[in-house]
């Protein structure tokens, strides 16, 4: 057997947030958590679903191209690739529009140049019934389901990957991770919002399952927290932002739903999860057990 070859091991940074219904202050806090990790070093972060915004979708989708803009001249500012979470968009890749007033949830990949890499359209819709406040989830009211999976090269510590792009309840279908592996993916993000009750029960494991199927690192971002909507409404998210390895083991995890901020001064409105990407292990691990090359339902 031959062993691969050694390589850096670049990091990456997962975001928790606990974003509300202002778009300007969760602006604030996106680029403070992408600058942080720019400084540390970080060569790839991901924010979470609905990293502009918790609700208001229409809202919010109306400036989806304004707001698409502002992530890539972030990735610039601070020379990192950048999984901008989702934003709500009124319109297919192809630039239709979406007859029944529905929109996409959508993820980007933004280069170190401000370029768009790549845009993943979320394929699976949240449907269920939860033992929360808000009681029943049903996505597909508001979003039209993508059709595309989306890989896409991205060149880290001076080598080239593929990364694999998911959001949140995708994360419940392993056709998914493995399709992905199967297009050459060496990493999947999940930018996500689980509710506080599922993702008590499924997040960590889903991550770790998924990356496991897969043999790629797996990066959770995750909202955290209270949320509040219009009328007093309020949902929780479980947090927990995570990544996971691909033997499946869960190499870094922020241990919180709510946010632990230190003191009011601070004003982090944030937190970062950060591991290495070790190329020369998971390719060495592929070779061992290549389960990529015995599947045979897929």
């Amino acid at each position: 057997m031959t062993l691969p070859t050694s390589s850096a091991a670049p990091k990456i940074v997962a975001i928790q947030m606990n974003s509300q219904q202002d778009i300007a202050q969760n602006l604030q806090t996106i680029e403070a958590s992408i600058a942080a990790a720019s400084t540390a070093g970080a060569e790839l972060v991901v924010l979470p679903e609905n990293a502009c915004s918790m609700g208001r979708q229409h809202e919010t989708a109306e400036r989806f191209d304004e707001l698409s803009a502002q992530m890539g001249k972030l990735a610039a500012q601070y020379q990192v690739h950048l999984v901008a979470g989702s934003l709500p968009c009124p319109y297919r890749p192809d630039g239709s529009s979406i007859s029944d007033g529905r929109l996409r949830q959508v993820s980007q990949l933004f280069s170190p140049a401000g370029d768009r890499l790549a845009r993943y359209d979320k394929i699976h819709l949240f449907t269920a019934t939860v033992n929360d406040a808000t009681g029943s989830y049903n996505e597909a009211a508001t979003f039209e389901p993508g059709t595309q999976t989306v890989v896409a090269p991205i060149s880290l510590a001076g080598d080239t990957y593929h990364l694999g792009l998911m959001v949140c309840f995708d994360l419940r279908f392993p056709a998914l991770a493995q399709r992905l592996r199967q297009a050459g993916a060496d990493i999947l993000t999940a930018p996500s919002a689980f509710t506080y009750q599922t993702g008590k029960a499924h997040w960590q494991l889903l991550l770790r399952a998924r990356a496991l199927d897969s043999q790629c690192l797996v990066i959770g971002a995750a909202q955290g927290g209270d949320h509040h909507y219009a009328g007093g409404v309020v949902r929780q998210t479980w947090g927990h932002a995570a990544i996971a390895r691909h033997d499946g083991v869960c190499i870094s995890e922020y241990g919180h739903s709510a946010l632990e901020i230190e003191s009011q001064e601070a004003q982090q409105r944030y937190a970062s999860v950060t591991a290495s990407f070790e190329p020369a292990a998971q390719r060495l691990a592929r070779q061992q057990l290549p389960t990529g090359y015995c599947h045979r339902l897929a």
